[in-house]
């Protein structure tokens, strides 16, 4: 018994192996901005795209997935998530964003608490969501810690790339932590940086130290170049005050997060060559540090030439990731409204899915359908940008995914409740 115990846990553990698949029929967004083709074929072998477009031949003895009538796409990358590092507010013992009380800030690698069975997940991936960017949130200090990429597919290995990046709290979420002023943080933060460029001239073992050893060598690959620093940050002065980091560290590779105010200084973003993920369509001025929000804060800065992205930074109504799709869809509409500034359909699918990933230099990996990349497809059964769209089928890595979840199985279950329907527990 204990045998097949093992043997059920580790067929549970390990993911299915990806077969030969073509998708055909239906129309294709690639994802890397260019505009939907009609008719087009996605062919996917070993986990990778091999080939999509029109006219892509179907290979002998592939399993052909007829997508006429439906969309097909890359799928939807979060490109500031919470996924697997908590399941929802109120719950502090499913919570790991952040450790207040720890000695440790920057060293923190959030890929060590992905939770993949966590029910958000299932959720997500049910509505098109296939990476995440896990971001976590400042504790002691206004570093955050070490970001990881993950997958949504519902095996036990999520972590595509371990500690991706350092996350970094600047603005008015950073002055508390760094202790209450934003000088205060810029000081530290360099403190910080200086201490990772050449560990000898800082003293680790005073009680005075600002920093640790363990953090001081967790920032050494950003100051090489390295490793991606994401800095959340809003107003425009602070943006640029991150962007004149460059000037002291040349090989930093800075992305800004958020940025509600980056449309005031889109010309010198893109100048310095920083892509932003930015918070989707913010137009109230929610903080003093955003009072200039705009809708068309996306649609300037792609008109400057700043790679730019959209999350769920700073969306106070919840982390739903799948939400991105809409917000998608509204930079499409925004060129339909005089005086704003929005994206055509393709620029507007790139910013959730291959944007993201070339903010952080994985483009080459992930966010499209170019050959080479990794398969994470989705068929739709409209689209993709609609509200009422919805995925049909599922791959990641070229592995068929569920697509349902908790919340659809409970919809299922109560949706005519009949007594003999119902569980044991419902019987009176």
């Amino acid at each position: 018994m204990k045998r097949l115990l093992l043997a059920a846990a580790a067929l549970i553990a390990a993911p299915l192996p990806a077969e030969t698949i073509a998708i055909t029929g239906g129309t294709l967004a690639i994802g890397d901005g260019s505009q939907p083709i009609k008719g087009g074929t996605v062919v996917i072998a070993n986990g990778r795209v091999v080939a999509a477009g029109a006219g892509v031949a179907v290979p002998a003895g592939a399993r052909v997935v007829d997508a006429t009538g439906k969309w097909v796409s890359p799928g939807i990358i979060a490109g500031v998530s919470t996924l697997g590092l908590m399941e929802g507010y109120g719950m502090s013992e499913t919570n790991d964003l952040s450790a207040d009380k720890s000695p440790f800030s920057a060293a923190l690698d959030m890929s060590t608490a992905i939770n993949p069975t966590g029910q958000r997940i299932g959720v997500e991936r049910a509505a098109g969501v296939t990476r995440a960017f896990v971001i976590p949130a400042a504790g002691n200090t206004m570093f955050g810690g070490q970001g990881a990429v993950i997958d949504l597919g519902a095996d036990m290995d999520p972590v595509t790339r371990p500690r991706a990046f350092q996350y970094v709290e600047l603005g008015e979420d950073g002055m508390g932590p760094a202790g209450g002023s934003r000088p205060a943080a810029y000081a530290l933060l360099r403190v910080a940086l200086g201490a990772a460029a050449n560990p000898a001239s800082a003293d680790f073992a005073s009680k005075d130290a600002l920093i640790t050893r363990q953090d001081a060598e967790a920032l050494a690959p950003v100051v090489r170049g390295t490793q991606p620093l994401l800095v959340h940050v809003e107003r425009a002065a602070d943006i640029r005050s991150v962007l004149a980091l460059k000037k002291q560290y040349p090989a930093i590779r800075l992305v800004l997060v958020g940025a509600t105010e980056g449309w005031m200084v889109a010309g010198e973003i893109a100048a310095a060559g920083v892509p932003v993920i930015a918070a989707a369509l913010l137009d109230l001025p929610e903080k003093f540090e955003s009072i200039a929000a705009t809708q068309s804060n996306v649609g300037r800065l792609a008109k400057a030439g700043v790679t730019v992205a959209i999350s769920n930074a700073d969306i106070s109504e919840g982390p739903y990731e799948s939400y991105l799709a809409q917000y998608a869809g509204n930079l499409v509409a925004l060129t339909k409204i005089p005086g704003a500034q929005g994206l055509d359909w393709g620029a507007a699918f790139a910013t959730i899915t291959s944007k993201p990933a070339a903010a952080i230099e994985m483009d080459g990996e992930i966010g499209s359908l170019r050959p080479g990349r990794r398969a994470d497809v989705v068929v739709w059964d409209g689209d993709p940008l609609e509200l009422s769209s919805a995925p049909t089928a599922i791959f990641i890595d070229g592995v068929a995914q569920p697509t349902t979840s908790r919340q659809t199985r409970l919809r299922d279950r109560y949706l005519d409740p009949v007594e003999k329907g119902l569980p044991k527990a419902y019987e009176r």
